[in-house]
């Protein structure tokens, strides 16, 4: 038994909202102690869960790496996520859930698929300070209700980052190219809620020679360029003359950088700055609701070349 899961027009409309669907799931007991915490993905990362299909094991594969399966004709790598997280699976690996993220293909291993919910960002909180770095968000099943449960939404990037590290071509001013020239005094103002991917990004910032702001979520680098642009306006400037560019992933908690993005383009005082959608949810139904809110461009994670190409684009129109 197979279930696709990237044919849904209505569950891609929810990215007009301010909402998303997440995927339940559970990965056994919890370390030092015999609760079955959920855990969530986006919907949009995960192709298709099915019953778990024969692995086969592959000599020397990093540690809880299962090996392959052999899905549809292609050779996906079976990460073993409960192990990754440190929860037992006493029912077994019994669910594959095969997710496309970040211009690559692999399976998650988990004990077991619960239900997919629909649920706004701003019942998502970042998670950082409020535990381990696998996780980048807290989501709120049951909205503000005292005792809403809790879902932990897994930061795939460092997952896949920590469990099979890739020989990354490294990130230099020679492998960006020209350095990108932005008007005196103005910024590249970066929102993701991934660490990893903060780190990724800020690299290739430093490597194209230009100045930036990093933020967390959408609503943060919303708050900033408010703040921003009040402190143009007593210099009797714009807020263009003060961001060259908004660098915005997709998935994050409180605001998502679909909301971001139509906030920006909607109003008269920042409509003028152009805006990146820099993301791993790939496809062209996300390209597509990209253009929609009025994004200049799109960009796929990760290659920091492609990112100054784009960057330098966009400000020359």
């Amino acid at each position: 038994m197979s279930t696709p899961l990237h044919d849904a027009t209505e569950r891609t409309n929810l990215t007009g909202t301010n909402k998303f669907e997440l995927m339940l799931f559970r990965l056994g007991e919890a370390p030092g102690s015999d609760h079955r915490e959920l855990y969530g993905i986006n919907v949009f990362k995960v192709r298709e869960i099915m019953v778990m299909p024969t692995i086969t094991a592959i000599a020397n594969a990093p540690p809880h790496v299962l090996g392959v399966a052999n899905i549809r004709g292609q050779i996906i790598p079976v990460i073993d996520l409960p192990a990754v997280v440190g929860c037992n699976p006493k029912r077994g690996l019994t669910i594959l859930m095969v997710t496309e993220y970040a211009r690559t293909t692999q399976a998650f291993a988990v004990e077991e698929v619960d239900e997919i919910v629909r649920l706004n960002w701003s019942n998502v909180l970042a998670a950082e300070g409020n535990g381990g770095d696998l996780v980048t968000s807290i989501a709120k099943l049951d909205g503000d209700a005292d005792r809403s449960r809790l879902v932990q939404v897994l930061d795939v990037e460092q997952i896949l980052r920590n469990v099979m590290p890739t020989a990354r071509e490294e990130v230099t001013p020679q492998s960006v190219g020209a350095a990108v020239k932005l008007s005196d005094g103005s910024i590249v103002l970066a929102a993701d809620d991934s660490p990893v991917a903060r780190l990724m990004i800020e690299q290739g910032l430093n490597a194209m020679g230009v100045t930036y702001v990093m933020t967390r979520t959408g609503q943060e680098a919303w708050d900033r360029l408010q703040a921003i642009e009040a402190e143009a306006h007593a210099e009797g400037k714009t807020a263009k003359d003060k961001v060259a560019v908004v660098l915005t992933d997709l998935e994050m908690p409180v605001m998502d950088g679909f909301t971001l993005t139509r906030n920006i383009k909607g109003d008269a005082r920042f409509s003028a700055i152009p805006v990146v959608i820099h993301s791993s949810l790939t496809g062209t139904a996300n390209e597509a609701h990209v253009n929609s809110v009025g994004a200049d461009a799109y960009v796929a994670k990760f290659v920091a070349s492609e990112l100054a190409a784009t960057i330098r684009q966009v400000i020359r129109h």
